[in-house]
């Protein structure tokens, strides 16, 4: 094994902590949400679209970019030789360091498939040969190395790779190898020692990594599984419930089948759970609440095959949730949904949206067509309100998270990040 590192720049600043109180440290958000605190974006653009502050060449990938303490963290890759973790300055863009390693393969879709994990001083990643590194924010040397494939049996890669988006929770680091072996493990974050593993689960492994929802005042760790099987004949696939403190199964749903899923599932409050996803999966909405026995029941409150997302998860306001439902064999665009089931609009080709992020902010979405270009959106239920658009990137393909931090919206596309001014 080949381990490089660049060390560019050493940057040593003294920072007040509420000045990067913001943060965008993992996929999705703070809370894994799509959610940001940010304020005062601008409701109008030129018709070059915002102010391009920096824009940075990487290679082709669907990872998106983690900021942490003005840093911004991006998961690269080259199928030839191996990943590559690189971070840049937030501000100026300028390349700090980066770490190396050995990992050549190639899968469909080429490049890096997920968001680093930052935590303190300790950044995560996971490769697509499932190659697990915990790597010094500050001197960007590695800490410890595991790998969440072979290390749990796993055999031939899923057709995809490995995607997983490393979950910190406490003092331990969960994602879900799902292999004959086990479906969930839980790492210490500090030294790698394995804490639990969950057992095996139902279904083939697919892309969605752990994530937290609520259950009557509890966490609860969702993990989703793929189906055997396309349609109707799809089985075996299965969504569940698992104590995030030991790993125990706690409940599973299992009459939503999906073959690829990918989205993570959104936490509906309540506990509600809304679990999506693409190649005619649609969507469904699932009540967990627990028994008098101390057990927990499942119930499903609707299914909609009108509803769904590809590779991105819903995001949810004012009761209504709005995703990206355009799927191999549709393309609905941007679909708004009510908390009950029920199609408010789609957006069809007009304009058409496919599998690019979204971040809400201030009221508004963020968010990209999946190909070149970014719009500003009024989520309302009465209808498809965009307030502006242009276009930033060079290529299309641009599937990648977005992160949003003091005012600047950063964009992953196919051979370019890019930071541009959205907020004053």
């Amino acid at each position: 094994m080949r381990t490089s590192l660049k060390l560019v720049t050493l940057v040593v600043a003294v920072s007040v902590t509420s000045a990067y109180a913001a943060d965008w440290p993992w996929i999705y958000g703070p809370r894994r949400d799509n959610i940001s605190d940010q304020k005062g974006l601008l409701r109008t653009w030129p018709e070059a679209g915002p102010r391009v502050l920096w824009t940075a060449r990487v290679g082709a990938g669907f990872g998106g970019p983690a900021v942490s303490d003005g840093k911004v963290y991006l998961f690269d890759r080259d199928e030839q030789v191996g990943d590559e973790l690189r971070v840049f300055d937030l501000v100026t863009g300028k390349e700090l360091w980066s770490f190396a390693y050995d990992a050549p393969g190639g899968f469909m879709f080429a490049g890096s498939r997920t968001t680093p994990t930052v935590d303190g001083e300790h950044v995560y990643t996971v490769g697509p040969l499932g190659d697990l590194y915990a790597i010094n924010t500050t001197t960007g040397k590695p800490v410890w190395h595991k790998n969440i494939w072979k290390d749990f049996g796993g055999g031939e890669l899923p057709r995809w790779a490995i995607v997983q988006n490393p979950l910190i929770r406490g003092d331990l680091l969960i994602v879900a190898p799902q292999t004959s072996e086990t479906g969930v493990v839980a790492y210490d974050k500090m030294t790698g020692e394995l804490r639990w593993k969950s057992a095996p689960l139902s279904g083939v492994p697919g892309y969605v990594s752990p994530s937290i929802v609520r259950v009557g005042g509890e966490d609860h760790l969702v993990v989703i599984t793929g189906a055997v099987g396309r349609g109707r004949a799809a089985r075996d696939g299965s969504v569940n419930g698992l104590d995030p403190r030991s790993g125990k199964v706690l409940w599973t749903y299992t009459n939503w089948q999906c073959r690829i899923p990918v989205p993570l599932p959104a936490d509906a409050g309540e506990g509600r759970v809304l679990i999506t996803g693409g190649y005619e999966a649609g969507t469904a909405m699932i009540k967990v609440e627990r028994k008098d026995d101390g057990s927990y029941g499942v119930t499903e409150l609707f299914k909609n095959p009108d509803f769904g997302a590809h590779t991105q998860p819903p995001v949810l306001y004012s009761d209504h949730f709005f995703a990206h439902y355009t799927i191999n064999s549709r393309s609905d665009g941007l679909v708004a949904m009510s908390m009950d089931g029920q199609i408010k609009w789609k957006t069809d080709q007009e304009p058409p949206f496919v599998r690019g992020g979204m971040i809400l902010a201030d009221g508004l979405l963020l968010m990209t067509d999946g190909n070149t270009k970014l719009y500003l959106v009024e989520p309302d239920p009465s209808g498809f309100k965009p307030l502006a658009s242009a276009v930033v990137l060079e290529e299309g393909d641009n599937w990648a998270p977005l992160a949003l931090v003091d005012g600047t919206l950063l964009i992953r596309g196919q051979n370019e990040l890019k930071a541009l001014q959205v907020a004053q």
